[in-house]
């Protein structure tokens, strides 16, 4: 993700938005008291890895809702949100209120580890039961992934429609594609990992589809930005798991941009958030989480934030209701669980990585 690191501070009671945003959706159902006490705390701080511009909606409509609590919202790629907090909570010097991070693994990793605070949110009812863990851990958005490619390099009948086509496309024009593929760099990307560990669970084909990543000297990167815009300058022709959410920005903007949605199969993540123990602001971070995963938050999450909304009553492009009927049992969503936390055992992390070294022939 582009990354911002300077806070963007937020009184809530400055901003106003267009009428059709601030009736969106059912309020949340936050409990009076907790936001009395939230607004007596006054401040929230959250530290994620959505890119600032993205988060803006949702917070702004925040803002018009509670107008008696300032933000102030850290924008990191995802192992910076897990580091930063883990470093400043062995520290005791404070951290974040909300950690919501698209690194699903990590994330799971504090709330499995006690890092987490434990709050039965009044909005879980409308979610999917995969995306909420012990009242410790909640999936808040819908986002499937996919490949991109540019459409001036790549005609839409050649693109890839599944993880078979793509390597099929790799072995049988490895000149044309050299240098030319991208994707997230698994060994300094949280979310690269979570990833690509996801495919080698879910593709029985994984290690042929790797050899043909580093038949054509696949080019990683930590940030999707960097990715998305090789493509769309036509360094890079195609990209591999890719946040459909992101790449659909880009694409209102430069309609050659293409986007394929894998049929064998389509992974969807979620930002996952999660109060820390140490939160200062818990009740503030109470009041947020709900917006969050509310009608109302929910409705800006899918079409304002264009992030995906998870709520089964919100329809429409870019919610998980659209997408289920159209990919049908494609759809692989990424269960807010401890199975999340295999492959950050150290030992199975290294085995893991040595063999996708190995495939790529990079070791």
């Amino acid at each position: 993700m582009t990354k911002n690191r300077t806070a963007l501070l937020l009184m809530l009671g400055s901003l106003s938005l267009p009428a059709t945003v601030q009736a969106a959706g059912a309020n949340p159902r936050t409990a009076p008291a907790v936001i009395a006490a939230a607004e007596k705390e006054g401040q929230l701080t959250v530290y994620a890895t959505t890119d600032q511009v993205v988060a803006a909606p949702l917070l702004k409509d925040f803002a018009a809702l509670y107008p008696k609590i300032k933000v102030e919202y850290n924008d990191m790629n995802s192992t910076e949100v897990y580091n930063r907090f883990v470093s400043e909570a062995a520290a005791g010097s404070g951290s974040g209120d909300v950690l919501w991070s698209s690194s699903m693994d990590l994330q799971m990793k504090l709330a499995n580890e006690g890092y987490a605070a434990e709050y039965k949110s009044p909005e879980t009812g409308q979610l999917p039961a995969w995306a909420v863990w012990k009242g410790l851990a909640y999936g808040t958005t819908y986002e499937p992934i996919v490949f991109v490619y540019n459409k001036r390099l790549l005609k839409e009948e050649e693109a890839p429609k599944s993880h078979a086509d793509l390597v099929k496309l790799l072995q049988t024009q490895k000149d044309r594609f050299k240098g030319k593929v991208t994707a997230y760099d698994p060994e300094r990307s949280g979310v690269g990992f979570l990833l690509i560990t996801q495919d080698a669970k879910i593709d029985p084909a994984f290690d042929t589809a790797a050899k043909a990543y580093g038949a054509v000297g696949v080019k990683l990167y930590t940030s999707i930005g960097a990715m998305l815009e090789r493509i769309q300058s036509g360094e890079h022709i195609l990209g591999f798991n890719i946040f459909s959410s992101y790449a659909a920005a880009k694409q209102k903007k430069d309609p050659s941009l293409g986007i394929s949605f894998p049929k064998d199969y389509l992974l969807v993540m979620s930002r996952i958030a999660l109060i820390p123990k140490v939160a200062k602001h818990p009740n503030a971070a109470k009041v947020f989480l709900d917006y969050l995963l509310s009608a109302r938050g929910q409705e800006v999450v899918a079409h304002q934030a264009g992030l995906g909304s998870i709520r089964n009553d919100v329809t429409g492009e870019g919610t998980a209701v659209a997408i289920n009927k159209a990919m049908g049992a494609a759809v692989k969503p990424i269960p807010v669980d401890a199975s999340l936390l295999q492959y950050l055992d150290q030992a199975k992390r290294l085995e893991f990585l040595n063999r996708w070294q190995k495939a790529l022939g990079t070791k």
